[in-house]
């Protein structure tokens, strides 16, 4: 089945640092053979220079700052952060929006994931019920959080069935990248086959878990003394699509059984692709060039 390959569009990084670099960067996704882009947030500007470039929107952001205060130990914190993340949420649904990408990283780290999922059962019933009326359908990355609380929820089988029937609205869905579960250790196709009906969206992100790193770190204990390499912890590090131990080929198979009609977009964080631009393109053509085998 064809998919559309796309890039998801990241702040602070050489490819989108200020707002008025976007447009170039669109036109130039465009040239290179995408057709999808993943916003860090959806207005009008940002939608008419993505389709004047030839590009469809994929998932919009509305404010990770936001999303992790619906977390919160104060009340009166949640609920004015979730009018904001619905107010988000129905300005991005009037252009057209129809992913809202979130990972649901708490305010403070030290919350425990059982606090955080009692508070997502307090939250996200309403918000949810919003977004589905809207059209919009919430996509969760399992992205963990940082060493060392890993305070994010709904990165592993057993939160996401939990949330699921606690919560079991359709807005809620899933956005599937490989390389967070090759670093917790998660089968991910294992994973794509059981959340397969709450796939919705899909990061090409490979992931290396590097042997003689966990010898000397482990798996859970950042090394004090060695590793420099940015996008890793020392026992494992990203990669681009093709790079890694994801198969894709697999990933893809998977996919089309499933029905998936969504895009296939490009997060990358590969140290080796990155600090200027000419890299970061490099790596992005690299994995358009891999992903094109399967997916288009």
């Amino acid at each position: 089945m064809p998919h559309s390959i796309g890039v998801r569009l990241t702040k602070g990084i050489a490819m989108a640092n200020e707002r008025g670099d976007w447009r170039e960067w669109f036109g130039w996704m465009a040239e290179a053979g995408f057709r999808v882009v993943d916003v860090p947030e959806l207005n009008a500007e940002t939608k008419r220079d993505a389709e004047e470039a030839g590009l469809a929107i994929g998932t919009f952001d509305v404010g990770h700052v936001q999303v992790a205060r619906l977390f919160s130990k104060n009340e009166e914190t949640r609920y004015a952060a979730r009018e904001h993340v619905r107010a988000g949420i129905a300005g991005a649904a009037a252009l057209g929006g129809k992913l809202c990408f979130m990972c649901l990283k708490p305010e403070d780290p030290s919350t425990t994931r059982h606090e955080s999922f009692e508070l997502f059962k307090e939250m996200f019933p309403a918000l949810l019920a919003d977004a589905e009326r809207a059209g919009v359908a919430v996509v969760l990355e399992g992205w963990p959080g940082n060493a060392p609380y890993y305070p994010t929820i709904g990165c592993t089988p057993e939160m996401l069935r939990a949330m699921f029937e606690a919560v079991p609205s359709p807005a809620l869905q899933l956005n599937y990248d490989p390389s967070h579960l090759i670093r917790l250790g998660i089968d991910p196709i294992r994973f794509l086959r059981e959340f397969a009906d709450r796939i919705k969206h899909v990061h090409a992100k490979d992931c290396v878990v590097l042997p003689e790193n966990v010898y000397l770190y482990g798996r859970h204990q950042p090394p004090v003394f060695g590793n420099g390499i940015k996008s890793s912890e020392g026992p494992w590090r990203y990669a681009i699509p093709g790079e890694g131990q994801a198969d894709w080929a697999a990933i893809a198979f998977e996919l089309d059984l499933a029905g998936y009609d969504g895009a296939v977009t490009v997060e990358l964080e590969d140290h080796r692709y990155k600090g200027s631009v000419a890299e970061h393109r490099r790596g992005l053509q690299k994995s358009l060039a891999h992903l094109s085998r399967f997916f288009s």
